[in-house]
Formats: structure tokens, sequence, C-alpha cells
């Protein structure tokens, strides 16, 4: 299967929007089914803590606590996919139209 503009231009505006979300969003809370996914998939509590935080919220009206894990995405990371996006973009239009 061969890239085409279409592809180029979408898979540019796909990584645009993800780099704007990983810039607005501070940090991402996962809820306790993806944090057990998570932390099986790490292992050990400390190599969860390199690459996130573990959060042990306070009690609220009766429930018992629940793990959850938070990850905070590096600053570079969104700017990464926003240079990346725009480059795939300004490439898609640079392609020849199809049939063209």
């Amino acid at each position: 299967m061969t890239l085409t503009r279409d592809h180029f231009f979408f898979l540019g505006v796909f990584l645009i929007f993800w780099g704007i979300e990983f810039r607005m969003v501070e940090t991402f809370v996962l809820n306790e089914k993806a944090t057990q996914v998570v932390l099986k998939h790490l292992g050990s509590s400390e190599q969860s803590a390199s690459a996130g935080q573990v959060d042990l919220p306070l009690l609220s009206q009766g429930t018992p606590q629940t793990v959850r894990y938070r990850w905070t995405p590096p600053e570079w990371l969104g700017w990464a996919l926003l240079s990346i996006g725009s480059v795939l973009v300004l490439h898609s239009l640079a392609l020849p139209k199809p049939g063209g």
C-alpha cells in the first residue's frame, strides 16, 4: 500500500490534534481498571513510580480508597506532535493531486 496525499494529510491533522491535546492537558488520570492494566504491564510499584505517579485519593462518602495512575506528559511531546503533524500536512499539499 502506498501512502497518498490524503493519507499524509489525515495523519498530519491527527498528530496536530494529539499535539494540541498534550499541550492543553496537564495530567491524565486513569480509572481503576486502566490503572490495573498499566501496573500489570509495568510490574512493581518501583517501576511505576519512574513512569508516572500512583495516587491514592481521599475517602469520599464511604467509598473505599481506589488506586489511580497519573501520567504527566513531557512538555516536548506536545510540541513534537504539533511539528511533525504540520510537516506532514505541508508535505501532503506539495504532493500531486490524485489522477492529475
